[in-house]
């Protein structure tokens, strides 16, 4: 995930803000995100916010550079019951139909095999890797597996005895290559299905991420206007900061304006 600009917004002064949770937090589903679910999307951009009662939201950003499309997911702190089972509040773009999801409600037989795997001896792994027939559907070729590469991240894993999914996407060195190498051994040998429907929803209010957006009538443009001012107004933003913000605003109501 080289290259992912970060931002955040994090005041770790308040009480119920556990940094190394909130940390980890951070990493998880940017690493869910980039490699567990498969959606042909790399993350180059990671926003972090957490409020003074402790409550986070993520949003982040993928782009698939093949399509040149963009796709964000949303994560909300209340909604997340189980980080390793449809954890997100939205992911928004074009559905790709059937994609590897590890973090799939149905991938939990995908996950414990996968946890099976990382717990055997390396060499055994590697070697039942070498023997395997891909299935046709599957993203990962025979050439696209490294077998040294996965030799070390299991050998690794092997040494730390993993019991829950979360720890093992993790691991370092573990990307979305070698994570899919290990889904393909999950389903081929353990017969755990990794591929279920794209959750994406295609929902923008104003138009796509092709800079051609569609007619959109003028009231919703102002009404959209309307939330951020009042948004902006209850910010807590210095007096030139808020300024800057108003004038923006303006511009962008009167350019709106002006293409009608």
């Amino acid at each position: 995930m080289a290259g992912i600009f970060c931002r955040a917004a994090v005041s770790l002064e308040a009480e119920n803000c556990d940094a190394a949770t909130l940390v980890r937090t951070s990493k998880l589903t940017a690493k869910i995100d980039n490699n567990a679910v498969a959606d042909g999307f790399q993350l180059y951009l990671h926003s972090f916010v957490v409020t003074t009662e402790g409550e986070w939201a993520v949003v982040q950003q993928g782009m698939n550079e093949k399509t040149r499309l963009a796709r964000r997911y949303h994560w909300h702190s209340p909604t997340v019951r189980d980080f390793t089972s449809n954890p997100h509040a939205a992911i928004v773009g074009e559905s790709q139909g059937e994609i590897m999801n590890l973090v799939d409600a149905q991938a939990r037989p995908a996950q414990d095999a996968m946890l099976s795997i990382v717990r055997e001896n390396p060499d055994s792994t590697l070697a039942e890797c070498r023997r395997l027939v891909m299935p046709a559907h599957h993203d990962v070729r025979p050439a696209d597996v490294d077998l040294k590469r996965l030799g070390a991240v299991l050998a690794v894993a092997y040494q730390r005895e993993f019991r829950d999914f979360a720890s093992l996407l993790l691991l370092e060195n573990l990307g979305p290559r070698t994570l899919q190498s290990l889904a393909l051994l999950a389903e081929v040998v353990h017969g755990a299905p990794t591929r279920f429907s794209d959750p994406a929803r295609f929902s923008f209010a104003h138009g796509g991420k092709d800079r051609h957006p569609f007619p959109v009538p003028l009231k919703t443009y102002d009404e959209s206007i309307g939330v951020l001012r009042r948004g902006l107004n209850q910010a807590r933003l210095d007096h030139s900061h808020k300024t800057e913000g108003f004038r923006r605003l303006e511009i962008g109501r009167a350019s709106c304006r002006e293409r009608v």
